[in-house]
C-alpha cells in the first residue's frame, strides 16, 4: 500500500451516528451530505478524518471545536508591607480564579495561569510539639518563644498568628503503660510528669504572643513506652480541626473534645498519602524540626509530602526561631500547583515559566522555585478529555498552589452530540415509515430496528428470501463474499487498512485493486473506482503514470527532445543515438567532452587542478567510481554510449577516464593512479660520468703512450739508419774530439809546427 494508506481511528471506531464520531478524537468529522455515501457503503464511512472526507467529495462537514471562557479574572494583588490590612480571600496571587472550558475529545484545550507572590502575606503558626519526656530541656526553651518569634516574623510579615499543641502517645497498649500508677504519672523516680496522651489542642492560632508564653510555661512533659510518638494522629487533628488494637483506618475527621483528641484508642495512624490530602485540602506547610540523629527519616518522609521542610534542631530547641524563619523562607520561595481528581477521560499538562526564562515540563512544569516576593511567574495547562463521561454531565476541577487557600475553579463541558443532532426530525419519513431520527444526513435507527434507513428487524437480518437479492446472480456469492447481507441489502466489510473500501450493490468493486506504477496506486496520479484508475488531469495510461504535459521535455534551446527524440509519457525518447539525457541534450561522443569534465575529474579524483577549492560546488553532477587501471575501464556498449578520455595535469602527468550518461545518471570511472614520467637516477648518472672520466684519462693515457712509443721508435729508426751511414773508426771514440787542432802553414815546407 501506498505510504498515505494508513489507518485512521475514525474509521477504525465504526461510528453510527455524529456524536460517536465527533467523541472518537479531534481529527474526526461526519458528512452530513445525504448523497455521500456510495452504494453498499455502510452509515459509519460517514466518520472519517477532515481531508479524508474532502477527498472523497464531502463539502457538508460537521467538526465542532473546544472553546473557553473567563468567568473571574481579578487582578493579582499588589499589596505592600503597612498597608491596610486584608483578610487571607481577599488576596489573590493567582489569576484567572475561575474559567469554563467546552472540551471535545482529543482537543486539547489550553490556560494560562499567572502567579504573582504577594508582598506581607498572612501567616499561621501552629506549633506541635513532642512533650515525652526526652523533650524535657526543649521545653523550657519553647516557653519564650511566642514574643520572640512574633518579633523575628514581623520582619516578614505584619499578620502573623501563632498557636500550640502538644503530643505524647496513643493511652493504650503497647505505646503506654496502663497501669493505675503510670497514667497518673508515668516518669520514673521523683519526677512529677503529667498523664499521658495522645493529641491535647493548647492554644489556637492567635497573634498574641504573650498567651502563647503564658500556656506553653503551664505545660509538663508527659512519658510513653515505645520510641515513636503519636506525631501523624496529631499533625492530623491539626489539619481537619482548623486548629490549623487498633485496626480501624485513619478516618481524616476532626475527633476534638475540650482540646483533646479522643479517638487515639480507636483508629490507628493516618497513613502518610492520607496526611499529604489533608494538608494539601486545609493549605498547610508542615516544617520538621528534628535533631540530628533523625535527619535521615525525616528527610525522607519530606520527599514525600510537598510543600514541607526539615530542619535540624539543637539538642535543646535554642535555635528553633531561626530555623522556623529559615524554612518558612524556602518553603515560601517555591510555589508547586496541584490539582483535583480528575473525571474518568480527562488528562492534564504542566508548563511551567519560571524566572530567568527557565522552562520546565512534566512533572517539574508544576513548580517554580526561587521566588522573591514582588517575582510572577505563569503556568500553561493543557486540558484533555477523551470521549465522555457516562453521565454526559458537566465537571469541575480545581487547581491551587500548595501551602496557599487560593485556587482557580475550572468548569468542564463536554461536546458529545453534534450541532445537527438539535436538528434531528425524530419517526422520519425517510427512514423507513418513521423506524427512526434523521439527523445529520443519516437514519439512527429505533431499537430493534437496522439498515441504512432503518428497513428491517435484527430478527429478520438473515432470511434465506433477502439473501437472494444480495447476489449478483446464482453463481456468485453473497455479496461477492465482501460484506454482509442486511434486509437484502449488502453491507460491505471493512478491510484493515481503513482507507481500502469495498463498495457497490454487490460489494464488487473496491478502491485498492487497480494497477499500479512505481508501487503507488494509479501511480499516484489518479484514484481508483471499481479497480479501475480514474486519472488527474495530464495524466493517462491504465496505472495513471503517463503524463501528457509536455514541459518536461524542453530542452534549453526550447526544443522538445532537443530536436532529437519525442515526448512520450514526460520522457524523451531519443532518436539520434549518440545524444542521451532527460532532453537529448548529452552527447558523451562528441568532441569536447573530455576537455569539458577533465577539471571536475581531477579534482575529484586527486584533489587538485583549478577547481579543487570549489570542487563539492561545482563538481557534483555526476557519480565517480575508481578503478585500479586502465584495463578496468569500462567499454562502449550499444546502450550506453562514452567517452575515452587521456588527459595531461600541471605536472605533466596523464589520468585515464570515461565519461557516459547511463539513463540520467552521469558516471564517470578513472583510473586512480596518475601515469607520470621517471625521473633522472643520480647515482648511476654520477658513477658513469665519474666511470667516463677515468676512462677518458686511461684512454689519453694510452694514446699519449702509443704516441710516445711511436715517436721513440721512428727516432730509434732514425738513429739506426744514421748509423748505418756514417763511418766510424772502430778504435777510436766517434764522440771524442780531440783537443788539438792542426794547421798547415803554407809558407813552411811541409813541416808541420806544434802549438
Amino acid at each position: 500500500c501506498e505510504t498515505e494508506c494508513t489507518g485512521n481511528e475514525c474509521i477504525k471506531a465504526n461510528a453510527l451516528s455524529c456524536g460517536q464520531c465527533i467523541q472518537v478524537g479531534a481529527k474526526c468529522g461526519w458528512c452530513t451530505d445525504t448523497e455521500f455515501l456510495k452504494q453498499g457503503e455502510p452509515t459509519s464511512a460517514r466518520c472519517d478524518e477532515l481531508e479524508s472526507l474532502k477527498k472523497r467529495g464531502c463539502d457538508k462537514i460537521e467538526n465542532p471545536h473546544g472553546s473557553q471562557r473567563i468567568l473571574k479574572n481579578k487582578a493579582v494583588t499588589n499589596r505592600k508591607k503597612g498597608a491596610e490590612k486584608l483578610r487571607p480571600e481577599d488576596i489573590t496571587q493567582i489569576q484567572p480564579q475561575k474559567l469554563s472550558l467546552n472540551l471535545r475529545s482529543g482537543e486539547p484545550q489550553n490556560i494560562k495561569l499567572r502567579f504573582k507572590r504577594a508582598e506581607d502575606y498572612p501567616i499561621d503558626l501552629y506549633y506541635l510539639m513532642d512533650l515525652s519526656y526526652s523533650m524535657k530541656d526543649d521545653l523550657e526553651n519553647v516557653k519564650n518563644l511566642g514574643t520572640s518569634l512574633m518579633k523575628e516574623m514581623s520582619k516578614i510579615t505584619s499578620d502573623f498568628r501563632i498557636g500550640f499543641g502538644s503530643f505524647v502517645e496513643k493511652t493504650v497498649m503497647p505505646y503506654i503503660s496502663t497501669t493505675p500508677a503510670k497514667l497518673l504519672n508515668p516518669c520514673t523516680g521523683d519526677q512529677n510528669c503529667t498523664s499521658p496522651f495522645s493529641y491535647k489542642n493548647v492554644l489556637k492560632l492567635t497573634s498574641n504572643g504573650q498567651q502563647f508564653n503564658s500556656l506553653v510555661g503551664q505545660q509538663q512533659i508527659s512519658g510513653n513506652l515505645d520510641s515513636p510518638e503519636g506525631g501523624f494522629d496529631a499533625i492530623m487533628q491539626v489539619a481537619v480541626c482548623g486548629v490549623s488494637g487498633i485496626v480501624l483506618p485513619n478516618d481524616g475527621k476532626c475527633h476534638l473534645e475540650n482540646n483533646m483528641y479522643t479517638m487515639s484508642h480507636y483508629y490507628d495512624y493516618p497513613s502518610i498519602a492520607h496526611l499529604v490530602q489533608k494538608l494539601s485540602e486545609n493549605n498547610i506547610q508542615t516544617i520538621f524540626a528534628v535533631t540530628e540523629e533523625f535527619q535521615p527519616v525525616y528527610k525522607e518522609l519530606k520527599n514525600l509530602i510537598p510543600k514541607s521542610a526539615v530542619g535540624t534542631l539543637s539538642a535543646n530547641s535554642s535555635n528553633v526561631i531561626n530555623l522556623i524563619v529559615d524554612a518558612y523562607n524556602s518553603l515560601s520561595s517555591e510555589v508547586i500547583l496541584e490539582n483535583s481528581k480528575l473525571p474518568e477521560g480527562v488528562t492534564i499538562t504542566y508548563q511551567s515559566r519560571c524566572k530567568n526564562g527557565v522552562v520546565n515540563e512534566g512533572e517539574n512544569g508544576r513548580k517554580c522555585s526561587n521566588i522573591s516576593i514582588g517575582d510572577e511567574v505563569s503556568f500553561n495547562i493543557n486540558i484533555t478529555a477523551q470521549g465522555c463521561p457516562k453521565q454526559g454531565k458537566p465537571e469541575s476541577i480545581k487547581i491551587k498552589p500548595l501551602g496557599f487557600t487560593e485556587e482557580v475553579e475550572i468548569l468542564l463541558n463536554f461536546i458529545c452530540e453534534c450541532e445537527c443532532h438539535k436538528h434531528g426530525i425524530k419517526n422520519s419519513d425517510m427512514c423507513h415509515n418513521g423506524n427512526g431520527t434523521f439527523e445529520c444526513g443519516a437514519c439512527r435507527c429505533n431499537k430493534g430496528r437496522v439498515g441504512r434507513q432503518c428497513e428491517c428487524r435484527k430478527d429478520e437480518v438473515s432470511t434465506e428470501d433477502l439473501d437472494k437479492n444480495c447476489r449478483k446472480d446464482n453463481g456468485t456469492d453473497i455479496c461477492s463474499n465482501n460484506g454482509e447481507c442486511v434486509c437484502g441489502t449488502c453491507e460491505c466489510k471493512k478491510r484493515d487498512n481503513p482507507e481500502e473500501r469495498y463498495s457497490g450493490k454487490f460489494c464488487e468493486c473496491d478502491n485498492f485493486n487497480c494497477d499500479r506504477s512505481n508501487n503507488k496506486l494509479c501511480g499516484g496520479h489518479g484514484r481508483c473506482e471499481c479497480r479501475v484508475c480514474i486519472c488527474d488531469a495530464n495524466y493517462t495510461g491504465s496505472a495513471c503514470d503517463c503524463s501528457l504535459d509536455t514541459s518536461t521535455c524542453l530542452a534549453s534551446n526550447k526544443q522538445i527532445c532537443n530536436g532529437r527524440g519525442n515526448c512520450e509519457c514526460g520522457t524523451c525518447r531519443c532518436t539520434d543515438p549518440k545524444f542521451q539525457g532527460p532532453t537529448c541534450e548529452i552527447c558523451p561522443t562528441c568532441p569536447g567532452v573530455c576537455t569539458e569534465h577533465k577539471e571536475c575529474v581531477q579534482c575529484r579524483a586527486f584533489g587538485t587542478g583549478e577547481k579543487k577549492d570549489t570542487c563539492e560546488r561545482d563538481c557534483s553532477y555526476f557519480n565517480l567510481i575508481k578503478v585500479k587501471d586502465r584495463d578496468k575501464l569500462p567499454q562502449p556498449v550499444q546502450a550506453f554510449p562514452l567517452m575515452h578520455c587521456k588527459e595531461r595535469d600541471a605536472n605533466d602527468c596523464w589520468f585515464y577516464y570515461t565519461y557516459a550518461v547511463n539513463n540520467t545518471e552521469k558516471e564517470v570511472h578513472v583510473v586512480d593512479a596518475l601515469e607520470c614520467p621517471a625521473g633522472p637516477d643520480i647515482i648511476p648518472i654520477v658513477a658513469g660520468v665519474v666511470t667516463g672520466i677515468v676512462l677518458i684519462g686511461l684512454a689519453l693515457l694510452l694514446i699519449w703512450k702509443l704516441l710516445m712509443i711511436i715517436h721513440d721508435r721512428r727516432e730509434f729508426a732514425k738513429f739506426e739508419k744514421e748509423k748505418m751511414n756514417a763511418k766510424w773508426d772502430t778504435t777510436e771514440n766517434p764522440i771524442y774530439k780531440s783537443p788539438i787542432n792542426k794547421f798547415k802553414n803554407p809558407n813552411y815546407g811541409r813541416k808541420a809546427v806544434a802549438l
